[in-house]
């Protein structure tokens, strides 16, 4: 038995995300041998700002790895690669001598660039921009809060164009910690996310970094999604561990889905909602606001058709901290489910604006149709089916860009764990949604392009394989009905638009 265990191949997978820190280790057959997560504090220094403390990133991080492993009863050494997926477009720049970020990262979700993003669209540069990288301009993505942060730390321009700073995603900035600042790297997943990546060329783009006044100096090297880039040092983790495989969450989920193929689609219910379409190797250029990425993977550039809802599963969250109407926040399902339906009651949960595919940084939450009647039930209800209703109009958007009727919808994320949300997606979408019998589909992915990388699997047939079905809910609402409630919805949307006036009040 001894000697049994001595042959099995294991891969430590770094899932990095918003509100948390894990990390899994996983066997060659893509069994969860064990994990470990640990929240981190979200920082709110003003109305629509959100930042994160770099180093508490960084120790929350290591120390799951090193309760993963433990938990699994294997030693560094027997872990042939690690993978990082990571919450992307949020930025930090740190100190190359040092490696101490000199301003606390700028988390995604922060909105505090939205006037600085205005005034370029009102220049011009919209559909420049959407040329080379694929996104529009939004606060959403790395550079203007890159920009932010070079002109409001003191000196950090000129520092920055002295080559002595460095700016990373999650990713990068990882990567550098693990190796001891031996690896200042990134993929095309994370980088084409940036707006400063041209995802045709693929390379970082010399007219946006002008636009945006960065110095390639800063810059980390873009290398493929599944590759030895080099070694966590013994020091970190107890092993010289290769790390080999590095991909944006959403991608990386995409992978861990098996949507390898054109056509086939995701959509990952986390702090945000983010649904990604296969396009293969073509790059559709979006008229309906969504967004043209790079895809996660293991050979060829490769591209994803993405919607992003920014505020997913945090509508729940806020549910138990900020009302306390819930002791945890698995407790949304039951209380949902109490009610029949949400008895008129419409919650547009646009804490930081609205995503994709309507891209209004001003946009705020609105709850509507509240009667004397209405109870902390309908609420939930309410909030459970604002997740839907933000999901179906991506996945609308994306069959308006392609031509493309999906099949079947795979889902993940910590609220897919709610059967009535999936239930009433399906109904929306007038298409089935699929919950895969493993939910550590971000983890997963990044683990087989680790894997990949590193030979624990030798093939992509071979990791699609591990993929299977769990529970498949099919629509049962009729088309008719599901457009009447989606035009109400609408409505909705209509009270929360454009709300928060430029200097941030409301008006």
């Amino acid at each position: 038995m001894q000697a049994e265990e001595i042959q099995v191949k294991y891969v430590l997978a770094l899932d990095q995300g918003t509100t948390s820190s894990r990390a899994l280790v996983f066997d060659e057959r893509a069994v969860a041998r064990s994990s470990a997560q640990k929240e981190f504090p979200q920082i709110y220094p003003q109305p629509g700002w959100v930042e994160h403390d770099p180093e508490q990133i960084w120790r929350s991080q290591v120390a799951c790895a090193r309760q993963a492993m433990a938990r699994a009863r294997i030693r560094p050494a027997d872990v042939n690669a690690i993978g990082i997926a990571n919450q992307r477009e949020t930025t930090i720049v740190w100190d190359r001598a040092t490696g101490n970020a000199i301003h606390p990262g700028i988390v995604w979700q922060d909105r505090r660039t939205a006037l600085a993003c205005e005034r370029l669209r009102d220049q011009g540069w919209a559909e420049r921009v959407r040329a080379k990288t694929g996104l529009v301009i939004d606060p959403y993505f790395s550079a203007t809060k890159l920009a932010w942060i070079l002109d409001h730390v003191p000196e950090a321009r000129a520092r920055a164009a002295g080559g002595e700073l460095a700016f990373g995603t999650v990713d990068s900035w990882l990567a550098w910690k693990l190796s001891g600042g031996a690896l200042h790297v990134t993929d095309a997943s994370n980088a084409s996310r940036t707006m400063l990546y041209n995802i045709h060329t693929h390379r970082w783009d010399e007219e946006l970094l002008d636009l945006f006044g960065v110095p390639a100096a800063l810059l980390p090297e873009v290398r493929a999604s599944s590759e030895v880039y080099g070694q966590c040092l013994r020091s970190v983790l107890g092993a010289e561990i290769p790390i080999a495989a590095i991909a944006g969450d959403q991608q990386a989920a995409l992978f861990g889905q098996g949507c390898h193929a054109p056509g086939m689609a995701k959509n990952t219910y986390g702090t945000g909602c983010f649904l990604l379409l296969n396009t293969g190797e073509r790059a559709y250029n979006s008229g309906e606001g969504l967004l043209t990425t790079a895809a996660a993977t293991i050979a060829g550039p490769q591209y994803a058709l993405e919607g992003s809802v920014f505020i997913g599963g945090a509508v729940v969250q806020w549910l138990r901290d900020g009302l306390g109407i819930l002791k945890k926040s698995a407790d949304v399902e039951k209380l949902a489910a109490s009610v029949p339906d949400s008895a008129g009651v419409y919650f547009v949960p646009a804490f930081a604006g609205l995503g994709a595919p309507h891209w209004d940084p001003y946009a705020r939450g609105t709850i509507v149709g509240l009667t004397r009647g209405s109870t902390a039930a309908h609420l939930a209800r309410a909030a459970l089916e604002a997740i839907a209703f933000q999901c179906a109009e991506v996945l609308t958007a994306m069959q308006r860009d392609t031509g493309i009727s999906l099949a079947e919808l795979r889902v993940d994320g910590g609220a897919s764990a709610s059967n009535l949300l999936l239930q009433f997606q399906a109904d929306l979408l007038g298409a089935p949604v699929v919950r895969p019998r493993s939910a550590e589909t971000t983890a997963l992915g990044v683990a087989y392009l680790a894997g990949l990388a590193s030979g624990v699997w030798k093939s992509l047939d071979s990791v699609s394989a591990h993929w299977q079905q769990g529970t498949r809910f099919e629509p049962h609402m009729t088309r008719e009905a599901a457009a009447d409630r989606m035009a109400v919805w609408s409505r909705a949307l209509a009270r929360a638009g454009a709300w928060a006036t430029r200097d941030g009040s409301s008006g």
